[in-house]
């Protein structure tokens, strides 16, 4: 009996941090998600990369967070492979930075977190400051988490199972490093793993021997978790997480026969010796794991920060781009619809969606480069951008035809109005696509023809809003191929979201007009104008999110339906 209900102790223990990591992560994604792609893609040397991926770490709390988002920029063409390396190999020395300020006694810091942070979320409007109360809340929980896993372990310390356990692992470190892989691979959060080693090294559950194993092979799983989540990718994108983890694999391994080697004895002895630990270890022990930690992944860092363009060869031979069948197949992707060629209903609408998709991304094309073009102004590439609205056009046409020739009869009337609705989508999208070619883009070359500059405060405020519908695109695509209720409410929220910012940006451009800052005098009119239109274009793309919301009863309109027909 105290082995269930030591199992069951435990597995609420652990769910509940990784409960709490992902809840901090997710409102600091929430909350600066959109500023990510700037700090990533400006980064210069290698230096300057890794100190971008220890900070990114220390923000998201998770290395596996910024492997994923490294290697979606990589795919898109935006990261070079050693950037993208040493920026990888930083968040793995944050995430260690991460466990030692977790390490530390903060159980008194759990109510002042729990009280700050539940009146930011529960009782303030704004989108940050909500965040923020979410942020501070998922700390306390991780604190209160650790506090639950040492309680957890009362029940069977003392019990014959756990030092038969134990006394394994110090004797089997192999074991014991694959067991500490397959637990960092499983639970798909180093930080949560480690600190449950740590933990258990606290309180005398397994001997510092064993947690040091468990350790290095932590190390060595958490590399596995974002090769395993990127495998859809590219090939070119999927260099970086497997660069990582040769390199992570290599410093592990060497790491583990060192410290069960004589020299590791001696290391050992003299480190305890110097941190004035008994042969008894006990709490200090794991924070020498800590440290040991630590030292692991910095070492690892500085070790391969000048190696990081070397390695781009090789891993491009090792992982080198499937070839193209046929050379007539490259360029854009056809069109998913057959005029005159319906199957059933379900292959009807997923056509629909493909199409839709492929719009989606024409659009994306089109925005993407338009806050390099109002500061370059290259003519060349706002003709590129303009050539594509026509293609924009043609997809709604498209769409449009195959929706009016559908035989009607095959259909039911629900699946005739989910039809529709897409024909709709088409129709916002096509608008977007107008407002970034005739509007967006002539403001650009306006502005550069003139040779005019917004101010500082200005164009950081266009050059914001122009990151935060970036956001928006990719969750709109989300929504409309998952059809989830969330994404939709939270793109709905992103679309109020912006209109504030667009709200305070004309304010504080009309504080500056007031203060005579000649900047903003001189492109006052673009600026509002530009404003305007990111507003209206992210208007267009968030429109995917009303349907969905009117079917659930998430919109007032359809509230007031309901409300009058039970009266």
């Amino acid at each position: 009996m105290a082995i269930l209900t030591f199992l069951i102790s435990l597995a609420g223990a652990t769910m509940f941090l990784l409960f709490a990591v992902r809840m901090v992560r997710t409102g600091i994604e929430r909350s600066y998600g959109a500023s990510f792609q700037r700090l990533l893609t400006g980064t210069g040397s290698q230096l300057h990369a890794g100190g971008v991926g220890v900070g990114m770490a220390l923000v998201l709390q998770s290395s596996a967070a910024v492997t994923l988002l490294v290697t979606g920029f990589a795919s898109g063409g935006y990261l070079a492979f050693p950037t993208g390396l040493a920026i990888v190999l930083g968040g793995d020395l944050g995430s260690a930075l991460i466990i030692q300020i977790l390490s530390f006694d903060l159980d008194w810091l759990v109510p002042v977190l729990l009280a700050v942070g539940g009146y930011l979320f529960v009782k303030t409007e704004g989108k940050k400051t909500r965040q923020a109360g979410r942020i501070l809340m998922g700390i306390a929980f991780i604190l209160i988490s650790l506090r639950f896993l040492r309680e957890a372990m009362d029940p069977i310390r003392d019990s014959a199972f756990l030092p038969a356990v134990a006394g394994y692992l110090a004797r089997d470190y192999i074991t014991a490093f694959l067991v500490g892989a397959g637990l960092a691979f499983v639970m798909h959060s180093s930080v949560a793993a480690i600190l449950m080693c740590v933990t258990l090294v606290q309180i005398g559950a397994i001997p510092f021997e064993a947690g040091l194993s468990l350790v290095l092979g932590a190390n060595f799983g958490s590399g596995f978790i974002p090769v395993w989540l990127s495998r859809g990718m590219r090939h070119s994108a999927r260099r970086i997480p497997y660069a990582n983890l040769g390199l992570r694999g290599t410093w592990a391994v060497t790491c583990l026969l060192v410290v069960n080697s004589g020299l590791g004895d001696s290391l050992s002895a003299s480190l305890a010796a110097a941190l004035q630990i008994g042969p008894q270890v006990g709490a200090m022990g794991g924070q020498m794991l800590v440290y040991l930690h630590l030292a692991f992944n910095g070492t690892l860092l500085l070790l391969a920060l000048p190696i990081c363009r070397r390695l781009e060869p090789l891993m491009t031979r090792l992982m080198a781009e499937p070839p193209v069948p046929e050379a007539g197949l490259t360029g854009r992707p056809p069109s998913a619809l057959e005029p005159g060629h319906y199957g059933p209903p379900a292959q009807v609408l997923a056509n629909l969606k493909r199409e839709l998709l492929r719009m989606s991304d024409l659009v994306e094309t089109m925005f993407r480069p338009l806050s390099d073009l109002y500061k370059t102004g290259d003519g060349a590439q706002i003709k590129a951008v303009q050539e594509l609205d026509p293609e924009v056009d043609a997809c709604l046409s498209g769409i449009r035809s195959y929706v009016a020739d559908i035989p009607e009869q095959d259909f039911t009337p629900a699946e005739l109005k989910q039809a529709r609705e897409m024909v709709e989508y088409a129709i916002r999208l096509e608008s977007a696509g107008d407002v970034a070619a005739r509007r967006l883009a002539v403001l650009a070359g306006e502005l550069n023809k003139k040779h005019l500059r917004f101010s500082k405060e200005g164009w950081d405020e266009i050059l914001h809003m122009h990151e935060a519908i970036m956001a928006n695109l990719r969750l709109a695509s989300n929504v409309l191929i998952s059809n989830d209720l969330e994404s939709a409410r939270l793109l709905n929220l992103e679309k109020t979201e912006l209109k504030r910012m667009e709200r305070d940006s004309r304010k504080r451009h009309l504080k500056r007009l007031q203060r005579g800052t000649g900047h903003s005098f001189e492109t006052s009119d673009i600026h509002l104008e530009t404003l305007r239109a990111l507003r209206e274009f992210n208007s267009h793309v968030a429109a995917v999110s009303y349907p969905l919301l009117y079917q659930n009863g998430q919109l007032l309109e359809t509230r007031l339906i309901e409300e009058m027909e039970a009266s």
